[in-house]
């Protein structure tokens, strides 16, 4: 299991993660919506402009104050990482 920094030291597990997405678009905002009244979002932007939304397989929606495309890059480095062994 790898996990993957999503910023403010908050990491996500690697295996578990289905989508980075935008967080503009107003399916990803009903999306928040749906999951804020199932009681499956989790706000990990500590106050900040939610820059990436994080869906899981578990049902659970992270955001994230980090750039999709950092998020990204993160998890490639790791793929990356995973290949030279």
């Amino acid at each position: 299991m790898q996990l993957i920094n999503i910023g403010f030291g908050n990491m996500i597990s690697s295996t578990r993660l289905i989508a980075i997405v935008s967080p503009e678009s107003a399916p990803i905002k009903r999306i928040i919506q749906v999951a804020k009244e199932k009681g499956n979002l989790i706000d990990a932007t500590y106050g900040r402009r939610t820059r990436a939304v994080i869906v899981m397989d578990s049902d659970h929606i992270i955001l994230s104050a980090v750039q999709p495309e950092t998020v990204a890059g993160r998890l490639d480095v790791f793929e990356e990482d995973e290949s030279d062994d």
